[in-house]
């Protein structure tokens, strides 16, 4: 858990509930992502997250500014939550930071749609003199419409992927770090012993994975990671072969490529599942270990040797990844 102050068993229950209730209110949209923001800094406070209780208050109530700018202390939250960017000026590029709150945002939206309307719905006398300058000037005012709603439903839509990307990295954090060491010793012992027949190649990855961990090294808890990853990529071609033809799922297209692991894994689960509720949290964890799997092969790959910060951040992973490994092997024995 983030923070110095180790919470009570009382809050990290709490705690466990809130984030089951926050991933599944927004996957639904049961309620505002104002009350998502709010119920997120709850969050945070039962687990002395203070950092990120502030910053989930800003993004409920908007980021405060003073007449000479942002004070260093809230642009820094701000860059956290991902609502700082880069604009080229005049050649030379600024920094800029979106202060508005959810709320604010949700309204930029709403007003910016109703403008559109008018305007689409704003007539022209043909006998007006200034026709030309009229419509000129109504297309000009619908493209800045346009251009301010989409840049407002990118915006939140970023703000709902950041909360619910929290909620679900905590609701994991406490699912697993409440498991018993003998628990995931079962665990483990299940997975070692049915994953070599289905995947031979893994018992040696899990084994590189082992050692990794050992070491003092931040490059060997990295490739620990990475192994990690291959061991998915190999279960995925074992369960759900690679294919050039993409398959329809909710209405879209997915590709099945040999890149597209997650997708496969995915896919298998779907096939497999024998409710939706199974179905729907295997998905939901293998997109959100998946993604960040990915993230970090792909920081290797640009030169960044050391892609993990601390021991424990790689013990997660690993463990992440024996539990989603554990549970395909067991739709796999049901089939």
């Amino acid at each position: 858990m983030s923070g110095d102050i180790v919470p009570s068993a009382a809050a990290l229950r709490e705690a466990a509930g809130l984030s089951e209730e926050l991933v599944r209110g927004i996957e639904l949209s049961q309620f505002s992502l104002t009350s998502a923001a709010l119920r997120a800094a709850r969050l945070a406070r039962l687990l002395n997250d203070f950092s990120h209780e502030e910053l989930f208050r800003y993004e409920a109530s908007g980021y405060p500014s003073e007449a000479a700018g942002v004070p260093p202390k809230v642009w820094a939250v701000a860059e956290r939550a991902g609502r700082v960017y880069e604009k080229k000026v005049k050649d030379e590029v600024n920094r800029y930071a979106k202060l508005e709150s959810i709320e604010q945002l949700e309204a930029q939206i709403e007003a910016a749609k109703i403008g559109l309307d008018a305007a689409r719905d704003a007539s022209i006398s043909v006998s007006n003199p200034n026709q030309y300058v009229s419509t000129h000037a109504n297309g000009m005012e619908r493209l800045r419409l346009h251009n301010e709603l989409k840049d407002a439903v990118k915006h939140l839509g970023a703000r709902r992927t950041f909360i619910y990307s929290y909620a679900l990295q905590k609701n994991l954090e406490l699912r697993f770090s409440g498991i018993a060491g003998d628990a995931f010793s079962r665990i483990r012992e299940l997975v070692d012993g049915q994953v070599g027949s289905l995947v031979p190649s893994a018992i040696a990855k899990f084994n590189a994975i082992y050692e990794n961990l050992q070491s003092e090294n931040p490059e060997d808890w990295s490739n620990a990671v990475h192994s990690c990853r291959r061991v998915l990529q190999d279960l995925a071609d074992a369960l759900y072969p690679p294919s050039d033809k993409p398959v329809e799922r909710g209405g879209k297209k997915i590709s099945l490529g040999p890149d597209q692991y997650i997708n496969r894994l995915i896919c298998f689960a779907e096939d497999q599942a024998k409710s939706e509720r199974t179905e729907a949290i295997i998905g939901s964890q293998l997109h959100y270990l998946g993604e960040r799997l990915d993230a970090l092969f792909r920081a290797a790959q640009k030169g960044s040797h050391s892609v993990i910060s601390s021991r424990d951040e790689a013990d997660r992973y690993v463990v992440y990844t024996y539990m989603i490994v554990g549970d395909l092997l067991r739709l796999k024995a049901s089939v």
